[in-house]
Formats: structure tokens, sequence, C-alpha cells
């Protein structure tokens, strides 16, 4: 009887190791709802974002603390290329630069943040091209981005 808890203890323990170290390819909800800026399709579609990309070194630390790491390839982020702290809701899709927007996403393994680049850029041409609202791809990206992924770039998803 022993033997059969002892299994099921590990058991669960590898369900949630493996659950906790996909999870950060996703943003926490609580500390990154998303949040987007007031934005039309005509200046979204017509505007570079060099413009209103500023995310100060103060705010990508914060970013870096609220997920409970000291900066780029500590914790989570030790893996080749680190993390960059990203806008869950892209500035190409009406993301703003608020904290409540940005998370430390790796650059390696599954659905990283190259994946989700691909992505970002779709729904920005679809938004451009009127098969999409802004307010669908905003909620899309920041609800469910690699079902995103694989809804509309890549039907066999971004696992690797």
């Amino acid at each position: 009887m022993a033997g059969a808890c002892t299994v099921r203890i590990l058991l669960l323990s590898l369900i949630l190791v493996s659950t906790s170290a996909f999870a950060v390819n996703v943003p926490d909800s609580k500390i990154t709802p998303g949040q987007a800026r007031a934005v039309t399709q005509q200046v979204l579609c017509t505007t570079s974002t060099k413009l209103v990309r500023n995310v100060p070194e103060s705010e990508k630390k914060q970013a870096y603390k609220e997920y409970g790491l000291t900066g780029n390839h500590t914790g989570y982020c030790n893996g080749t290329g680190g993390c960059e702290v990203d806008h869950l809701i892209s500035l190409e899709l009406g993301g703003s630069n608020d904290i409540k927007n940005l998370w430390p996403e790796p650059y390696f393994g599954a659905c990283n943040a190259h994946d989700k680049d691909k992505l970002e850029n779709k729904l920005h041409k679809m938004i451009c091209s009127n098969k999409i609202s802004i307010t669908d791809a905003q909620n899309q990206i920041s609800h469910d981005w690699i079902g995103g992924y694989v809804k509309y770039v890549n039907p066999k998803g971004c696992m690797k």
C-alpha cells in the first residue's frame, strides 16, 4: 500500500514539475493580464511602433522581480538565449508598455518568444487586411497565445 502511495506522489510531482516548466511560456495572468492602449486600425497599420516602444530598464527589472527572477539568464530564463521582457499584447497589436503587459519570456524551449513573434506578425497582417478586429486579436494573444499560434500559424503547434 505504501508503495502505491509513493508512486502516486512521484507521478503527481512529475506532473507539477512539467506543468510549471511549461508555464513560463504563458505569463501568470495575475501578474501579467495584458494591457492595451487606445489605438485605431489606421495607426496600427501605418505607424511604426518605434514611436511607442519605450520600456525603461527599471520596468524590465520590475518584470523580472515579479516573476521571482533577478534578471536574464536566472531561474527559468537560464537557457540558450535567456529571456526577453516581452509585451503580452505586442505593440503591433495595440499593447502598452505598462508593467501589466510585460513578462520575462524565454527564447528557448517549446512555444518560445520566436513562436509568439510569428503569431504577432500574423495577427497584425490580419488586422490590416480586415480579417480580425484589434480587440479579437488582443483577446486571442492575451488569453491563449499558444492556441492562437495553432489556429493562425501552425496547426501542429509550437511544441519542439
